[in-house]
C-alpha cells in the first residue's frame, strides 16, 4: 500500500502532479530554501519513489520502516546529523508518513 499512498498524494512516474499534497510540499520547500528544492530532501526522495515505484522495496512500508533497509539507513544518517532524533517535517519522518497514508506533517 505504501507505493499506492505516494502516488495518491501526487507524486507519479510522469512527476508531480498539480493540486495534490506533492504539489504543496514541492512549493512550501521551495520557499523556505529561497526558491529550490535541495536534492535528498522531503519532495525530492518521494518523487524518486514515486517515479519509481520503490517506497516499499526502500522500506518505508505501512507497518513502519524495515530494519537493514534503505530506510533504516536514512533514519540512522539524518538521526546522527540531528544529534539522535528524527525531526518532524524531515525526509525520513516525511517519507514514512506518506508511505502510510499521511500528510507528511502538513496541514
Amino acid at each position: 500500500m505504501s507505493d499506492q499512498n505516494v502516488r495518491n498524494a501526487g507524486f507519479t512516474s510522469s512527476g508531480i502532479r498539480g493540486g495534490s499534497l506533492a504539489s504543496s510540499m514541492m512549493s512550501q520547500e521551495a520557499r523556505a530554501s529561497g526558491g529550490g528544492v535541495h536534492s535528498g530532501g522531503p519532495t525530492s526522495t518521494l518523487q524518486e519513489m514515486g517515479a519509481r515505484g520503490s517506497t516499499h522495496s526502500s522500506g518505508f512500508t505501512s507497518s513502519g520502516i524495515s530494519g537493514g533497509s534503505l530506510a533504516s539507513h536514512m533514519m540512522s544518517q539524518e538521526a546522527r546529523s540531528h544529534g539522535g532524533g528524527i525531526p518532524r517535517g524531515g525526509t525520513t519522518s516525511t517519507v514514512q508518513s506518506i508511505s502510510m497514508g499521511g500528510k507528511g506533517g502538513r496541514r
